[in-house]
């Protein structure tokens, strides 16, 4: 999730298991056109593995 944040993609991650990523669809809020580049943000992050980068190692106080 730290690697999405960076990207301006806001979630929330929850440890356990199973570990989970979570995001909050509102249609009041977000148009197609946000939920698409978040989908692709997300794409690319798993794609280039970029959570293993060591910024994203550190626990953070939040998500």
């Amino acid at each position: 999730m730290q690697a999405l944040i960076a990207r301006g993609v806001i979630g929330d991650f929850r440890a356990g298991a199973p570990d989970i990523l979570r995001f909050g669809f509102t249609p009041l809020y977000l148009g197609f056109e946000e939920v698409w580049h978040a989908a692709e943000h997300l794409r690319q992050v798993l794609a280039e593995r970029e959570w293993e980068r060591p910024e994203f190692s550190r626990a953070q106080a939040v998500t």
